[in-house]
């Protein structure tokens, strides 16, 4: 049976019930209604901010507090078109909005359903007290009455500064959990604020304030115009008028479950007896064992790390899992006891199962000890694994295709170096392969691993790093000698160029430059165009190997590249000359062509 390590599946588990959790939460307050009899004043929604922080104790309810920020924006719906009020033209308006704030906090029960720890729907209500304050609103015009002009308050409404107002909550929340600790939410909520005081306005003695109109034709013009009523209609006694909303919300969910201790004692095997707590403090004070795993390999011993291990129940609910460390050891704290089977999993090969019986629980508690069980890798072939670098340097190479042949059948597989490098492959015993990584801008020749060099009693891995070298880097063919002043390529040359030859056709993209150098001896006239016929010559080799001349490029670059201070007419050994007569070869990017 082939599985997979994960985590704790909580779609399956039942058993995160007790405990607090903390819900914070952002949103808008979509449909407030304030009831204050303004028939010109429109109350709209705007942000909202808070939290809850419950206690459950048990799977179905609780009890929590809420905390809750809400803002509302007072808007002036009074008409300003053409307003005459005793034959005078309204006009010069003024408006003046100022928002609502709401403060919220309340207490109550919390109910709660659910099915697994993944997903759950609550459902809270909330009695408290709120603090209300803003909201003053004024639309003023003018009248060109004589002598002095006349203010009109067209529209105008004191607003709130009200404290310990009694409110009411009800909220419906669904969660949904990535791990036991955290998860996000989505929410609808409706708060009631009951019997809001509003402000008098000291100036006009009045709460709220307005002038109804009718429509009607100027005498002098004939066209439609809104009268203003004579007086104004007011409200000097302040409404103790209820304020409610309905918005919706969103956030993140913290919980922070109850270690659940045992509440009944069991038969002490150390004592022979039943035991209230806290005596016989292994059986009845602990719910579970500690189970302690160790991955190993059989054939070598050693002891493997990153296994992916998973403890599960008998009906196939994993119920922990975790990987290995550097000890190759992986512990679970508080397993209850029963039957269980222990897999494990290292780079997709199955380990030997183990099993853990109801009497290794019982052996721990009596002992107040540790259960402790080996998983074994049996597959007798190796893992090659190891590091992608750029050739002659510390630098890993992360992205690079490493493809793996299989010689005997030439079948292929590939992997992608992760972010440090990394990669890892399956090997069989007794086999040979070749391994080479390309990435672009980067290339390498191919390698050959001969696993029967490799002792499988004495280590399950292979380790192999892998070279690229960057494309226009220049490479040097150490051994492609000449002959002096010839450009003939001698047979000691051959299995330099044989190599270039080899990593093209492996390569069929890469286009490559050789290039040839020659010491400063000599004129600058003469050595160019000794260099550019040994180049030529080394080119041509190539092409009579099957390499299309379409991907190579000959350089002769005389003596305008040397590698050392042995310029015209610096005195130099022949060593140091040696250096600087050279064949170079380079790979191309194949975008640059």
């Amino acid at each position: 049976m082939i599985y997979y390590a994960q985590a704790p599946n909580l779609s399956t588990t039942n058993a995160i019930n007790k405990g607090f959790q903390l819900s914070l939460r952002g949103g808008y307050d979509a449909l407030p209604i304030y009831n204050n009899n303004t028939p010109y004043i429109d109350y709209k929604g705007n942000w909202m901010a808070g939290g809850s922080l419950d206690y459950y104790v048990n799977r179905w309810w609780g009890i929590g507090i809420d905390f809750d920020y809400l803002v509302n924006n007072p808007e002036s719906t009074y008409p300003t078109d053409n307003l005459w009020h005793s034959g005078f033209t309204v006009n010069n308006f003024h408006l003046q909005e100022k928002h609502i704030s709401r403060t919220f906090l309340g207490i109550g029960p919390s109910f709660r359903y659910k099915k697994n720890d993944r997903w759950n729907i609550e459902m809270r209500l909330r009695g408290g007290i709120s603090n209300i304050k803003g909201g003053y609103t004024l639309l003023d015009g003018t009248i060109n009455t004589s002598p002095n002009p006349t203010m009109l308050y067209l529209n105008h409404h004191a607003g709130y500064d009200a404290k310990n107002v009694l409110s009411g909550k009800a909220s419906l929340q669904y969660n949904y959990f990535f791990s036991k600790a955290f998860g996000v939410h989505l929410g609808v909520y409706h708060i009631n604020h009951f019997k809001v005081p509003e402000l008098i306005d000291p100036v006009t003695g009045a709460s709220s304030m307005y002038y109804n109109f009718s429509s009607g034709n100027n005498h002098q013009t004939g066209s439609a115009v809104s009268e203003l009523d004579l007086d104004a209609t007011m409200r000097t006694k302040a409404c103790n008028c209820n304020i409610n909303s309905t918005g919706v919300y969103a956030g993140i969910t913290l919980r922070f479950p109850k270690k659940e201790k045992c509440t009944t004692c069991q038969y002490c095997n150390v004592c022979k007896k039943v035991h209230e707590p806290p005596m016989c403090t292994a059986t009845c004070n602990t719910c579970g064992c500690k189970i302690s795993i160790t991955a190993k390999d059989k054939i070598s011993g050693e002891l493997l790390n990153d296994t992916d291990v998973v403890l599960q129940r008998q009906d196939g609910t994993i119920v922990e899992s975790g990987k290995t460390n550097s000890f190759g050891v992986v512990v679970f704290d508080e397993v209850a006891a029963g039957n269980y089977t222990v897999k494990g999993k290292l780079h997709n090969v199955n380990l030997q199962e183990n099993r853990i019986t109801q009497a290794d629980f019982d052996q721990c508690k009596a002992n107040g000890g540790v259960i402790q069980k080996e998983i074994l890798y049996t597959d007798d072939n190796f893992v090659l694994k190891g590091q992608v670098f750029e050739c002659n340097t510390t630098k890993t190479i992360e992205g690079a295709n490493i493809e793996l042949a299989h010689l005997p059948s030439n079948a292929k597989k590939n992997t992608i170096s992760s972010s440090t490098g990394e990669y890892i492959f399956n090997v069989s015993k007794n086999t040979k392969y070749t391994i080479k990584g390309n990435k672009d801008g980067y290339f390498s020749n191919e390698m050959e691993i001969n696993t029967t060099t490799y002792d499988r009693t004495k280590s399950l891995f292979i380790k192999f790093e892998v070279c690229v070298d960057p494309c226009g880097k220049a490479i040097r063919l150490n051994n492609i000698n000449f002959n002096l002043d010839k450009s003939d390529i001698l047979p000691a040359s051959e299995p330099d160029l044989n190599y270039v030859v080899n990593l093209m056709k492996k390569n069929p993209k890469l286009k490559v430059e050789l290039s040839s150098h020659t010491d400063s001896r000599a004129s600058n006239s003469y050595n160019q165009k000794l260099s550019q016929r040994r180049a030529d010559s080394s080119v041509n080799y190539i092409v009579n190997k099957g390499i299309d001349r379409n991907r190579l490029v000959s350089r002769g670059a005389g003596e305008a590249e040397l590698l050392n201070r042995c310029a015209d007419n610096v005195p130099c050994t022949e060593d140091e000359q040696r250096i600087n007569r050279r064949t170079e070869f380079k790979i191309l990017c194949v975008e640059n062509y």
